[in-house]
């Protein structure tokens, strides 16, 4: 994983990745997410919730996104 790299939505590794790997990268994400203020998955699109921005839910995303997401986090923490 690596934020220079992104992985593609059609790596074919991440066809092995199982349902408890990708909700293990989902609460990781959330928590060292959170210090960023990224809050995934938030609200619906449009509702402005927290000190007025506007927060929206990612939804269904390939787990490409969900990895990438998570590289650019750890670069920059």
């Amino acid at each position: 994983m690596n934020a220079l790299y992104p992985i593609r939505p059609a790596d074919p590794a991440i066809r092995r990745l199982t349902s408890r790997q990708i909700a293990g990268l989902i609460v990781e994400l959330r928590a060292e997410g959170r210090e960023f203020g990224l809050l995934w998955p938030s609200a619906q699109p449009g509702e402005t919730v927290l000190n007025g921005q506007v927060l929206v839910s990612l939804g269904n995303v390939p787990a490409s996104t969900l990895i990438n997401l998570l590289a650019l986090v750890r670069e920059f923490r």
